[in-house]
């Protein structure tokens, strides 16, 4: 593995870091307060990032794409990490599941979505099945006549209000395992607007304010056959094959918001004097300040230590599974500390660090709990020993 970063990347890192601070913060004490993201602020992010040549960094030049190894992903998604994520949403990277479409699935939803004319969204969480994917209640039922009739909710479904487009995985039957009967799992393209399916606004939530999670209801909702995305039944091969990655983008957001973090709080502790000097001078706060930065720089390196290995053909499961439970994980610590070291001023709305701390607090929830990393973790290392 090499240390230092190629020009290419050097590229990557200073201009999604330029773009972020003179085109995301100016805007996010609005989307705070206003709680969404104004179409035209939106559309014009979106745009900007277009005419840069960066959208949908994420796929395959060959199908319109940025190119971008997953390394050098990492690094970019490391640095939208300090922005606003309502707002940096619309750099958009749509979900690389769609590279499974084929045929003139490609031409409706693959390259509209990597050009930036239509948005997408993912949903698999239910109200009664969260990390349990196997427990989904919603159904999809075959006709006859080849159609598919779905029906259920999916909710805490994050980027639906702006999505043209939901790829949604439901229950389609069931088969017989050694551990008993489970679930046979269908991805599907769903058409906003498609008779029986219907996007609401879903909870308020405490993190990420402008950034919303949607409830989706599906009330016989019927499709072609030619909405299936992959094999019939064959939802957990796709997920497999392009989701558990996604795990490593929470990882690089907790890195670089934790990095935004540290620095608002080391400028606060050379500037904010009591008892006359700095209180940076002062050991409570200097020691908070080491063990801060050596938390970040730890989760800086064990994300891209896991990009590094999904690049080289590695297996990485593990390693990224460690890079989310331990970066979320520090990312709740680092703000926390954070919190402390501004004192009172630090939980006030006037500074960004509450936010921070609020936003913090669901990167250990979503794309995986820590619990279910930790299961992931432990179970590469038993499995090994035969336990």
């Amino acid at each position: 593995m090499q240390f230092g970063l190629t020009p290419e990347q050097e590229m990557v890192v200073d201009t999604v870091r330029s773009f972020v601070e003179a085109e995301i913060y100016p805007h996010e004490d609005e989307v705070e307060k206003l709680g969404y993201v104004p179409h035209e602020l939106g559309e014009s992010l979106k745009q900007k990032v277009l005419e840069m040549g960066f959208y949908a960094p994420n796929f395959p030049e060959e199908v319109g794409g940025g190119g971008l190894d997953h390394l050098t992903f990492t690094l970019l998604e490391r640095e939208l990490g300090r922005g606003s994520m309502a707002l940096t949403h619309f750099w958009g990277r749509p979900q690389n599941i769609l590279m499974a479409c084929e045929g003139e699935q490609r031409d409706k939803y693959l390259f509209p979505a990597v050009r930036g004319e239509r948005m997408d969204a993912l949903a698999m969480t239910e109200p009664d099945a969260g990390s349990d994917v196997r427990g989904m209640k919603a159904t999809a039922v075959q006709q006859p006549d080849g159609d598919w009739v779905l029906n259920g909710t999916k909710h805490f479904i994050s980027g639906a209000e702006h999505a043209d487009f939901v790829i949604v995985f439901m229950a389609s039957g069931v088969e017989d395992t050694p551990k008993g009967p489970k679930k046979k799992i269908t991805c599907f393209l769903v058409d906003r607007g498609t008779p029986g399916f219907e996007i609401n606004e879903g909870y308020h939530s405490l993190s990420h304010r402008g950034y919303k999670n949607c409830i989706l209801t599906f009330d016989d909702c019927r499709l072609p056959n030619a909405q299936v995305l992959g094999e019939i039944h064959g939802g957990f091969k796709v997920m497999n094959e392009w989701l558990y990655a996604t795990r490593l983008t929470v990882a690089a957001f907790c890195v670089g918001r934790a990095r935004r973090v540290f620095d608002h709080a080391t400028q606060w502790a050379a500037e904010r004097h009591q008892f006359g000097q700095p209180i940076g001078k002062f050991q409570g706060v200097s020691f908070k300040l080491a063990d801060m930065v050596t938390e970040v720089d730890a989760a800086d390196w064990l994300t891209l230590a896991g990009a590094w290995r999904l690049d080289e053909g590695l297996e990485a499961n593990r390693e990224i599974a460690s890079a989310k439970l331990y970066a979320s994980e520090m990312l709740a610590r680092v703000t926390d500390e954070a919190i402390s070291i501004y004192g009172g001023m630090g939980l006030m709305s006037d500074l960004p660090i509450e936010r921070f701390w609020r936003d913090a607090r669901v990167e250990r929830i979503w794309d995986g709990t820590s619990e279910i990393q930790r299961h992931i973790i432990s179970r590469d290392i038993l499995r090994k020993l035969g336990a």
